[in-house]
């Protein structure tokens, strides 16, 4: 790995490890509307590809272990911390179509989403409120994660559409791709 690419890499972690902690609104059993946390390791896999996005998303979920650590079982852990975060390199596959970022970034979401329903199928369901309809219960860890998933998803599209924005992030990709 390149000097530059390292570089960016870090900082890519240590900026959504900080914008982690701005937290619009958090869910009581975990999971919380942050201010574009994962942009930054979505931005990593758009750049540099999918290896790169996936292995920085990994270190990312080691810190996100570390900063509030839940664990049930070490595939629990897997599923919430390590798998999802992987996940948001996944923008990597996207970086040459056109409106790639946007896609990138819907997809990695939707898969860190799937790590953690999973993980709520698995080990959450215990936690599932007394006044869920047990008709849909086979929902709860789906509609819990994608809750502010998605909410975050929307917001940071909002964000990055942003004429002055996407135009920063351009210029941004050209130093960390091309020097």
């Amino acid at each position: 790995m390149r000097t530059r690419k390292l570089v960016f890499c870090a900082v890519a972690v240590a900026l959504a490890y900080l914008t982690s902690y701005i937290r619009l609104f958090e869910l009581p059993w975990g999971g919380s509307v942050t201010l574009c946390s994962m942009l930054f390791i979505v931005l990593i896999g758009y750049w540099y590809g999918p290896a790169a996005g996936m292995a920085t998303g990994f270190v990312y979920g080691i810190l996100q272990f570390m900063q509030e650590p839940y664990m049930l079982s070490p595939f629990q852990v897997c599923c919430d911390y390590l798998f999802a975060f992987a996940a948001l390199g996944l923008s990597g596959f996207f970086r040459k179509q056109k409106h790639g970022l946007i896609t990138g970034y819907l997809v990695a979401v939707l898969v860190r989403g799937a790590f953690h329903a999973l993980g709520g199928y698995l080990y959450w369901m215990d936690y599932m409120p007394d006044n869920f309809p047990k008709a849909l219960a086979s929902l709860y860890p789906i509609l819990y994660n994608y809750s502010f998933l998605l909410l975050e998803a929307v917001i940071t599209i909002i964000i990055i559409s942003i004429p002055a924005v996407a135009k920063g992030l351009n210029r941004i990709k050209k130093l960390a791709v091309n020097g």
